[in-house]
């Protein structure tokens, strides 16, 4: 009787504080993310990044206060006549942006092929801060991107009635250094790309959504930015003015998109992401859709066994989960050239 009473408890509470946040649901979706600050967030928060073999930009005071850093990557070339192309890339959750160092790309900075007049390209990685997020466990608090306060317009803040909505923070800290290295270094801005892993992923793919000078972008395992896992402010996205809260306006509804998933994920988001790609394509989108199996072969569907539901709500078992998990921990290296040409052909 004393684990039912606590089981119970524990429901009332988790029901508590959905209609919490239910009630704070806004024209943009979810209010801006908060966290608690204690004494090792403040500690951390206060690093900012290594960026081995590349420079760091910062420190940068957003809106609310945070200090925010990034890392850039350029080859020797960099510098030159001919402008190279710029590719934005934003961590997953709980790392920093050093994290770009595992996906391959800086080693293809002096390289890679995106349609300049000479080879290689510019790769911005921008850091997080530490805000809630409507993921589980010791996400639910962590280093990385607010996806769900929509408020991404390409003007800054907006008025709705008498009330006034500042513009998302991490959006307005990623376009100071995008404008930085503008500014800085010699930029094809024809050619500005996104590409974003997991939490990350989710917040380049709004990020394009919403930013005309965002050419292409191509991310990897990312939940649907508008509805997935514990999100109660879920929105669709729109091309018009939205009819109320449910919907959310997109200002770059064309940007061409390449999103690589895996059939099993983390948290069951395969079907989340077929969601997602059914809407961008409803609004015109070039979607381009790619789903791996553990070899990282392409194939046509997810695996049923690690989900199904739309939402990702995690309801799956722990065998499931755990390989979604390993699947999600790993960058598809072999997929670079692949998504690297993508954004060359747009």
């Amino acid at each position: 009787m004393r684990n039912c009473s606590r089981v119970l408890i524990a429901l009332l509470a988790i029901v508590k504080s959905i209609s919490v946040c239910a009630s704070e649901c806004t024209p943009f979706g979810n209010a801006p993310a908060q966290v608690n600050y204690g004494w090792f967030i403040n500690f951390v928060s206060a690093r900012y990044p290594l960026c081995l073999g590349g420079g760091v930009l910062g420190p940068w005071t957003d809106p609310g206060g945070d200090k925010r850093y990034a890392c850039v990557y350029e080859p020797e070339n960099s510098r030159a006549t001919d402008p190279l192309p710029l590719v934005l890339f934003l961590h997953p959750s709980i790392v920093t942006a050093d994290s770009v160092r595992l996906t391959g790309l800086v080693g293809l900075t002096d390289k890679a092929d995106l349609g300049g007049k000479t080879h290689g390209f510019i790769l911005l990685a921008p850091e997080g801060r530490y805000t809630s997020h409507f993921y589980p466990g010791l996400d639910s608090n962590a280093l990385g991107w607010d996806n769900w306060y929509r408020q991404l317009s390409p003007i800054g803040d907006v008025r709705v009635g008498d009330t006034v909505y500042p513009e998302n923070r991490d959006a307005a800290a990623i376009d100071h250094f995008v404008q930085q290295v503008l500014a800085t270094r010699n930029v094809d801005r024809r050619r500005i790309y996104a590409m974003g892993w997991s939490n990350g992923a989710a917040m380049a793919l709004l990020y394009a959504l919403n930013r005309p000078w965002i050419a292409a972008a191509a991310v990897y395992s990312a939940p649907d930015p508008f509805a997935a896992l514990f999100d109660v402010c879920t929105q669709a996205p729109v091309i018009v003015e939205p009819a109320g809260n449910g919907q959310a306006r997109i200002f770059n509804p064309k940007v061409p998109l390449m999103h690589v998933r895996n059939s099993c994920d983390i948290g069951g988001i395969c079907p989340n992401g077929s969601r997602f790609a059914t809407r961008m394509r409803a609004l015109g989108n070039s979607f381009y859709d790619v789903i791996l199996d553990p070899s990282e072969r392409n194939i046509t569907s997810c695996d049923d066994t690690c989900g199904t539901d739309e939402m990702a709500d995690g309801q799956i078992s722990r065998g499931a989960s755990f390989r979604g998990l390993v699947n999600h921990m790993r960058w598809p290296a072999d997929w670079n050239g692949r998504m690297l040409n993508f954004l060359k052909q747009h």
